[in-house]
């Protein structure tokens, strides 16, 4: 492997092979995080890179992209049909610079929008005032209820008859329950506002039927492709078809140049991998460990926020055990454990430090893990977290870590 890569440069070769190595022996329960088919990763690590095609198909402004243009089609059709959306676009590099180009396309510099706090579980992009959002625009942030940690609808509403936005922003990075599209619809209808949905991290279940779709309702949604649908790391809007020539002209020439190619063939695979039927079998899996995973957490003693989850991820509350997210993290990656800090809402800690740590289901379900393998994850997450700095303790789980993972191969990597 990387036989090539060695021979031109060896450090970055050592670096891709002890990542390789990270990757097969840890439990990676990073909820953004998944493991992309060797079909996927040939598609993104191909020659499409060598070629510029800056614009879209039959609209180059380079030559020869006849090929390209058959890749881009592929990926537009197939993101399309998985969720039945009018218009698509697929060259956003990223879910950053997706969601940046639907407020570009639907608002102007200074519109009043209204979306998810990052302290409540929000994305950084939804008006953070370190993020570009937080800079361009007048953000009116919303949480959940301080009581129940959910998000309380009548509360929404009355802030967006207060605030009269003319954007409402859905998504979220780290809340666990269904969100009701239908009613937000109807809470921006009655205020005059647009609705934007960023369903990057649910974009998997709602492909798979098993979350509810916000295509219906929004005028926009924005995504990723590499979570819970498993793809390259990417972004891909979906739109209205009165919106497509907006989004089209924020992506290409208003926010990139040249499209990644070889990303976006990688895209193509990923929703045709989508399409398959053995695609729902997956994410039902990936929906069925997270509930196992968090109700045996919950019965050692974790307090988990929202009471639970509904889809793919999950975060604890590590207040009452007395130790911060970054401490877990840190704990946890010893034992080889992967997971992520993370603030939990009204969390009184910075956001490098943390009360909380989220956990998702999506990577070790593609490994073929299942609800006892969720059983004894959930013991092993528990005893490293209840026993800070016993090396004994995290020599014994780091063991029985390796020894799941030699059970649970990555996919593709079997024999490497």
């Amino acid at each position: 492997m990387f036989e090539h890569l060695k021979k031109v440069d060896a450090a970055i070769a050592a670096a891709l092979y002890n990542e390789l190595e990270k990757q097969k022996s840890t439990i990676n329960l990073i909820a953004s995080e998944n493991y992309a088919s060797l079909a996927v990763l040939e598609a993104q690590g191909s020659l499409l890179t060598n070629k510029y095609a800056e614009g879209y198909p039959r609209q180059r402004y380079y030559g020869g992209c006849e090929f390209i243009d058959v890749a881009e089609d592929l990926a537009i059709e197939r993101a399309k049909k998985l969720f039945q959306a009018e218009h698509a676009n697929v060259q956003p590099h990223s879910g950053a610079q997706a969601n940046m180009a639907a407020y570009y396309a639907l608002m102007n510099h200074g519109d009043s929008i209204m979306a998810m706090s990052l302290a409540n579980g929000g994305h950084l992009t939804h008006g953070s005032p370190v993020n570009f959002s937080g800079r361009f625009y007048n953000f009116v942030n919303y949480g959940v209820n301080r009581d129940t940690e959910l998000l309380d609808y009548d509360e929404l509403e009355k802030l967006a008859v207060e605030q009269r936005p003319g954007l409402i922003v859905a998504g979220a990075s780290a809340y666990p329950r269904t969100l009701d599209f239908k009613r937000l619809r109807k809470m921006a209808d009655l205020v005059g506002a647009k609705l934007m949905v960023d369903m990057a991290h649910l974009a998997g279940l709602i492909a798979a039927g098993l979350h509810p779709s916000p295509v219906p309702y929004a005028d926009v949604v924005c995504s990723t492709t590499h979570k819970t649908l498993r793809g390259p790391r990417g972004g891909f809007i979906l739109c209205r078809k009165y919106y497509g020539e907006a989004i089209d002209s924020a992506v290409f020439p208003g926010l990139q140049g040249g499209p990644l190619m070889h990303v976006i063939a990688a895209k193509a695979v990923c929703f045709a991998e989508a399409l398959a039927p053995g695609f729902v079998t997956y994410q039902q899996a990936v929906l069925d460990n997270a509930g196992v995973l968090a109700g045996e957490l919950q019965k050692k003693g974790l307090r988990l926020v929202a009471g639970g989850t509904d889809t793919h991820l999950l975060l604890a509350d590590l207040s009452p055990l007395g130790i911060t997210g970054k401490a877990a993290q840190e704990m946890l990656e010893k034992a080889g454990i992967i997971a992520n800090k993370n603030a939990i809402p009204f969390d009184t800690r910075p956001p490098k430090v943390t009360s909380g740590i989220r956990l998702g289901t999506p990577a070790v379900t593609t490994r073929g893990m299942k609800g006892e393998d969720m059983k004894k994850l959930a013991d092993l997450i528990v005893k490293v977290l209840s026993s800070p700095g016993d090396e004994n303790t995290v020599r014994r789980v780091r063991d029985e870590v390796e020894d799941m993972c030699r059970r649970f191969p990555i996919p593709g990597f079997e024999g490497d």
